[in-house]
C-alpha cells in the first residue's frame, strides 16, 4: 500500500547474513569489525552489535588490540560490561593456546615462524617488558615456554642463574631468551643459545 513505510529494524537478519557469510568462506575478507561482531554475539544475545564492534574498533585500532586490551580499558568503553569483557578474553586465551599448541613439540629450528607468531601473540600488547625463555631438547624440540621475569615498561631484571637452574631441572639442551619492548609495539628480541 502506497505510503506505508517498513517499521523492522535495519539490522533485522544482519545476524544470520553475517553467520552465513562467515561459514560459507567469507571470513578471510571480513573486515575486523565484523569478525568482533560475530564475537560479540555471545555477550548479546539479540539487537545491533555493530556499533559496539566499531566503538571497540575505533578505541584500540584492530581485533588483536581489542582481544588484547586489559579489563579496565574495555570496560571504559561505552555498551561494554562484564560479559563483554569475559568473552573477549575468553578468545585471546583460546588464540593463546592454539598459537602456543601449534610452536610447542614441534622442531622450532624448521617453524621458526611459529615461534615469532606465538611469541608476538602472547608478548606483543603487554604493558610491562616480559623476559620469557624458550626451552629445547637435543633435537630443538620446544619443550616449555616460561614468562622468568616481568618488569616495569622499559626494565625487566634477568637472573642467569635461574635461567641455567630450569634448564637443568627440565633437561633442555638450548634455550630462545625473549623479551618484548612494551614501548615498541611487536618489537620482540630473540637470543638462541645451547645450555651445554
Amino acid at each position: 500500500m502506497a505510503g506505508v513505510t517498513d517499521d523492522k529494524p535495519h539490522h533485522l537478519g544482519h545476524r544470520q547474513r553475517l553467520r552465513d557469510r562467515f561459514m560459507n568462506g567469507g571470513a578471510g575478507s571480513m573486515p575486523d569489525y565484523e569478525v568482533l561482531e560475530l564475537v560479540l554475539f555471545q555477550a548479546f544475545r539479540q539487537g545491533d552489535t555493530k556499533p559496539l564492534a566499531k566503538r571497540l574498533i575505533d578505541t584500540f585500532g584492530s581485533l588483536a588490540d581489542v582481544l588484547a586490551a586489559p579489563p579496565e580499558r574495555l570496560a571504559e568503553v561505552k555498551g561494554v560490561g562484564d560479559s563483554t569483557v569475559a568473552i573477549l578474553k575468553i578468545i585471546r586465551e583460546a588464540g593463546l593456546r592454539m598459537t602456543r599448541a601449534q610452536a610447542l613439540n614441534r622442531p622450532v629450528l624448521s617453524s621458526w615462524s611459529a615461534v615469532i607468531e606465538y611469541c608476538q601473540a602472547a608478548m606483543a600488547y603487554e604493558k610491562k617488558e616480559q623476559f620469557r625463555v624458550l626451552f629445547l631438547d637435543r633435537k630443538n624440540t620446544l619443550i616449555a615456554d616460561e614468562v622468568q621475569q616481568q618488569g616495569t615498561i622499559d626494565h625487566t631484571p634477568v637472573y642467569p642463574r635461574e635461567v641455567a637452574k630450569r634448564a637443568l631441572a627440565l633437561d633442555a639442551t638450548a634455550v630462545i631468551l625473549v623479551h618484548n619492548h612494551p614501548t615498541r609495539p611487536f618489537s620482540i628480541t630473540f637470543d638462541h643459545a645451547p645450555t651445554r
